[in-house]
């Protein structure tokens, strides 16, 4: 996934699973490395309350600190508003955070503007890589600029629920399939990764219908999903990491490929090299899974 997006110096984004935590919510905040998510997003946004924002950016410190050195990568989301992103911004790199999730990104400005933000607040240059979150009808128009806009811009995700609200339709897989389509199409152009469920993740409680709603998101190109309950983090690790099968028919596909030059058949099938490069990428993906390394920033 090398493209225009990636950081200079730094490798793409590989994971399967995000796990949004209130970043007030000290009891979440203390269970989230326990819940096998490859990254977790303390929200300074919609699960806060505007009363507890100043509260809860000062917290960032304690709760960085308290979720740093486990096995999930450490972002916040910070709010829209101008006013206040500025100092989400700064609280977060101040605390380490190497993820910053950008709602409601409009435009491509827009993300060089923050990106000018973050150049001022921090230490290790480039270090800290953005999140693009698509939210409206407009933004979703500029998709591709917002995907290209920073070397800073490490993935993207299209929001159901203020994307649906702009759009005026229900936040239902099949409202939402052609505009997620068009974020993940601009990701993989951008060579970021692509976030993305076809449907929401507001409902938690009918666990099979999004387990299947998840493993339709994979098959249409998704990459990585978003948690916003424990109990979704598994159903989105394993819907999103190669399964048993696939891994058995990439070594048999490889095992077949061993001497032979172009194109060949193989248990009825045309093996050519897209083919060869897909098992090759299975193969190193259920490697990297399996050893628990997904949090780390790999390429694919």
């Amino acid at each position: 996934m090398n493209g225009t997006g990636a950081q200079a110096g730094l490798e793409p984004l590989d994971w399967r699973s995000i796990l949004f935590v209130p970043a007030d919510r000290e009891r979440f905040v203390a269970k989230a490395q326990s819940r096998g998510a490859d990254a977790i997003l303390l929200d300074l946004e919609d699960a806060v309350e505007d009363d507890r924002k100043d509260a809860a950016r000062a917290g960032l410190a304690r709760a960085v600190g308290q979720l740093r050195g486990g096995p999930a990568a450490i972002g916040v989301r910070i709010n829209r508003p101008l006013s206040l992103a500025v100092r989400d911004i700064a609280a977060a790199v101040r605390t380490g955070a190497s993820i910053l999730s950008l709602p409601k990104t409009e435009c491509g400005e827009h993300v060089r503007l923050l990106a000018e933000v973050v150049d001022e607040a921090e230490e290790t240059s480039g270090s800290v890589r953005f999140i693009v979150n698509i939210e409206s009808a407009a933004a979703l128009l500029r998709a591709q600029d917002i995907a290209t806009a920073h070397p800073r811009v490490a993935a993207l995700v299209v929001g159901p629920e203020d994307l649906s609200h702009s759009l005026g339709c229900e936040p239902t897989p099949d409202a939402l399939q052609l505009p997620r389509q068009m974020g993940m199409i601009a990701a993989r152009a951008a060579g970021i990764l692509p976030i993305g469920l076809i449907g929401s993740n507001t409902d938690f409680g009918d666990v099979e219908a999004f387990r299947q709603m998840v493993c339709a998101s994979r098959r249409m190109g998704f990459a990585c999903g978003s948690a916003i309950h424990p109990a979704q983090v598994p159903v989105v690790n394993k819907a999103f990491s190669p399964t048993a099968q696939e891994v058995a028919a990439a070594r048999d596909i490889l095992a077949a490929a061993s001497g032979r030059r172009g194109a060949f058949s193989f248990e009825g099938k045309m093996i050519d090299k897209p083919v060869l490069q897909r098992a090759e990428w299975q193969l190193r993906r259920h490697a990297r899974y399996r050893a628990g390394r997904a949090h780390h920033p790999v390429s694919g």
